[in-house]
């Protein structure tokens, strides 16, 4: 299970709910791009790649810097700022999701100003 705490409020996920979750993200991910692709709809590389760095590697990266995490009194300091930089870099992902739906617009219009002249 997965606890989220919000206030006085906790939102507990089960795992097998948060996979079916991410899958699911995954899979609109891979249709949308599958489709572009299909349709000859050519995307920007840049934002390809920070899409592609924000799904994987900031989530990923946080997960490592969670393991730093002290069970030590004395390190709340540490571990509120550790806190911080865990939320951050998440939040970051989540925003970064933006970049597909703007990279889909920005292929689409890019492939319409190519094709009327």
């Amino acid at each position: 299970m997965m606890d989220i705490n919000i206030h006085d409020t906790y939102f507990i996920i089960s795992y097998v709910d948060f996979a079916i979750l991410i899958s699911t993200i995954f899979g609109i991910f891979a249709l949308g791009y599958w489709i572009l692709n299909k349709t000859g709809v050519r995307l920007s590389k840049k934002l390809n790649l920070g899409h592609l760095i924000m799904t994987f590697a900031l989530p990923i990266s946080a997960l490592i810097i969670s393991h730093f995490h002290s069970s030590d009194i004395t390190k709340y300091e540490f571990n509120k700022n550790l806190n911080l930089i865990i939320m951050i870099i998440t939040l970051i992902a989540v925003f970064g999701q933006i970049l597909f739906p703007i990279n889909m617009i920005y292929g689409l219009i890019r492939k319409k100003k190519q094709t009327s002249g």
